[in-house]
């Protein structure tokens, strides 16, 4: 990360020069508009629409503000690149949307005395699983704005057709097996997908739902990634796939989910609306869990978090708090996932059938670390094990499990 922002800083002085030229900052102190009210640059990645849907936000907060003007910056798909040249030129905007805690840390503010200041009741309304994910080293970096975890959906005339019983928050990867054979017998459709090479960081949900994980807490892996339990996992999804009711797809399952051609797969809450849009007839359970044991998922969570370097700490805080309090919680339903359990009791989100699995394999997912917070080198290591999924799920290969898993540990 260090090597990259080094590389890119002189690139982001010519936008620091820009952005000198729009407004004036006092000497030591914040950056001022035109009328003498504190700037705050805000950084996102969303796009179109959503972007659309953002500076209504900003607008309203900065019609409630005499003192704080607030300036959206719509970064992209270039959010990444962009955010790490403003880190290296000291040019980086007040308040940044944020997941990649690990690599970004350097460069963001504690919030922990922030949280403090605001009272227990502040930080006990998010749901208490999303702060491990907002976290790095024990220091919170980011607020709470959005989430997913990942649930099970299944296509309910595929399983009528087959005359199989839904799934149900009890089901197993046994129960699982079970009906994915019979529908690919009765209707001759696969009965579940699964990606053939799954981004590591998602992946590792299943291993955590049969006690397992990729590393330990100190990032390694020997003795964790290929334990005993680890390979049950993985020989479990390949098994399915050589019994030829299971296919293993090239993204993420959701074409094939669309199409009707897959009566299951696993993914988060974001193909909830292109289905909706399909008038797709199908529904969504929770994870199954290995016999004895509960399911996990991993958690997609974005947070908003302030810059080091910024001069307007307090005024971006005030914007912070704003972007992630009821209002804008709500607004944002059918973008994001609702963090706030004030929001959620009043909006009746678990009183819908599409949503509420999600919010249970967050409650029930408390506790795990993603080793992408652990493993130093995490980038190399997750293209490593990217290759070990390859070589375990692709038909041409099938490899043995124990000896992939061996490697992938050895290669640390």
């Amino acid at each position: 990360m260090r090597k990259r922002i080094a590389m890119i800083c002189v690139a982001a002085l010519t936008g620091t020069m820009m952005m000198t030229a729009c407004g004036s900052k006092e000497e030591g102190g914040s950056e001022k508009t035109s009328d003498g009210k504190t700037k705050v640059r805000f950084a996102t990645w969303d796009v179109a629409d959503d972007v659309d849907a953002q500076q209504k936000l900003v607008d309203k907060f900065n019609q409630e503000h005499d003192d704080i003007e607030v300036v959206l910056e719509a970064y992209g798909s270039d959010f990444d690149t962009k955010l790490s040249a403003g880190m290296g030129s000291g040019d980086t905007p007040d308040v940044v949307y944020m997941w990649n805690y690990p690599a970004y840390a350097d460069g963001l503010e504690p919030l922990d005395e922030y949280i403090d200041k605001e009272g227990e009741e502040y930080k006990d309304n998010f749901y208490s699983t999303l702060w491990n994910y907002n976290s790095f080293d024990g220091t919170t970096y980011g607020i709470p704005v959005g989430f997913t975890t990942h649930a099970l959906f299944y296509n309910k005339d595929l399983f009528a057709e087959a005359g199989v019983e839904e799934p149900t928050d009890s089901w197993t990867w046994s129960d699982l097996q079970t009906a994915a054979k019979i529908i690919e017998e009765k209707t001759g459709q696969k009965g579940f997908a699964f990606q053939m090479k799954p981004d590591p960081y998602d992946f590792e949900m299943y291993l955590w739902s049969n006690e397992a994980a990729y590393c330990d807490e100190e990032g390694v892996m020997s003795g964790k990634i290929d334990s005993k339990e680890s390979q049950e996992v993985f020989q479990m999804f390949q098994d399915m796939e050589k019994d030829g009711y299971a296919i293993a797809t090239e993204k993420n399952g959701t074409d094939e989910f669309r199409a009707g051609t897959a009566a299951m797969y696993i993914y988060g809450s974001w193909s909830i609306n292109s289905l909706d849009e399909d008038e797709m007839n199908y529904g969504i359970a929770k994870i199954p869990s290995f016999d004895g044991k509960t399911s996990v998922s991993i958690l997609s969570s974005s947070g908003l978090s302030i810059s080091k370097d910024s001069k307007n700490k307090e005024a971006a805080w005030e914007f912070v708090k704003y972007w992630t309090g009821e209002e804008c919680n709500k607004a944002r339903i059918g973008i994001e996932l609702p963090v706030l359990n004030s929001v959620v009791e009043s909006e009746g989100i678990m009183d819908e059938a599409k949503y509420a699995p999600f919010y249970e394999m967050l409650e029930q997912s408390d506790g795990h670390t993603p080793a992408s917070f652990l493993i130093e080198d995490w980038s190399e290591v997750s293209e490593n094990l990217s290759l070990s999924f390859e070589q375990i799920f692709n038909p041409s290969s099938y490899m043995d499990v124990k000896d992939v898993l061996k490697e992938a540990a050895d290669a640390q």
